[in-house]
């Protein structure tokens, strides 16, 4: 743990919102893997910065540890992410890793998961959640034909925010809206599934599934927007991403 305090810090002069989130978060899971609660306080000690004496969130080390780090400087958390070995994605301005259609985009990055027959669906919910500073992932839609599809499928999974499953008949049946949803899982982000005809099964199917109830896409999109906004997950990063669209719209002068 000494070695934190001797890691030579990246160069980088300041860092975005979101990047500052995505760095915190990357920290945080990172925390989480490796250590119990004590020894995160004691991880904390080492690295200079005292664990909070008032913790009311939720029982998770993740929540824990980017609370603990929410006020410390960008610097000292570079430096801390150095000390565990991870590769922040601030290194860079365009991290490698992110599927092509999110290298420039500010918004809360959501993978919509469907299939094929229901990209319409899928494409119709992209575009009603780009009101609230969300851009979908819609595979149909959004991979490059110069682009090897299954390669930038990958990325989104890897670097998305939050995951919205459509079940539409047929969609437990598809070994690939399957394995997105393992996916989704295993990385522990928000998982809302919105039922059009199927139950949510396998892991999911302990949650509660949005009905459409003969709801327009627009209603979907409100109530998705209310959903995210209030876990803990993505809700620092829905407001930083409505935050960084808001003044995107100023200075572009489009009227809205």
């Amino acid at each position: 743990m000494s070695g934190v305090h001797a890691i030579q810090q990246p160069r980088i002069s300041r860092m975005r919102p979101t990047q500052r989130m995505d760095l915190l978060d990357q920290i945080g899971r990172e925390l989480q893997q490796r250590f119990t609660f004590s020894e995160i306080d004691e991880f904390l000690s080492a690295c200079g910065i005292a664990p909070p004496k008032e913790y009311n969130g939720p029982n998770s080390k993740w929540v824990f540890a980017k609370f603990a780090l929410k006020d410390v400087a960008d610097s000292r958390l570079l430096e801390i992410a150095s000390g565990l070995d991870l590769e922040p994605v601030v290194a860079s301005k365009v991290p490698a890793l992110l599927p092509r259609n999110w290298q420039t985009a500010s918004k809360l990055k959501i993978f919509i998961s469907h299939i094929s027959k229901d990209k319409d669906k899928a494409t119709r919910l992209k575009t009603c959640l780009s009101v609230y500073a969300m851009d979908g992932f819609v595979a149909h839609q959004d991979i490059h034909p110069t682009l090897e599809w299954q390669v930038e499928i990958e990325r989104a999974l890897r670097s998305m925010d939050a995951f919205i499953a459509i079940h539409t008949k047929g969609f437990s049946e598809s070994i690939w809206t399957q394995q997105e949803i393992g996916f989704a899982v295993a990385r522990d982000v928000k998982i809302i599934s919105l039922k059009m005809g199927e139950d949510p099964t396998g892991f999911i199917s302990k949650h509660q599934a949005l009905a459409r109830r003969n709801r327009t896409a627009e209603e979907i999109a409100k109530e998705v927007d209310a959903i995210l906004a209030d876990d803990a997950r993505t809700a620092d990063k829905l407001a930083a991403a409505k935050k960084a669209n808001a003044a995107q719209l100023l200075d572009d002068g489009i009227p809205f």
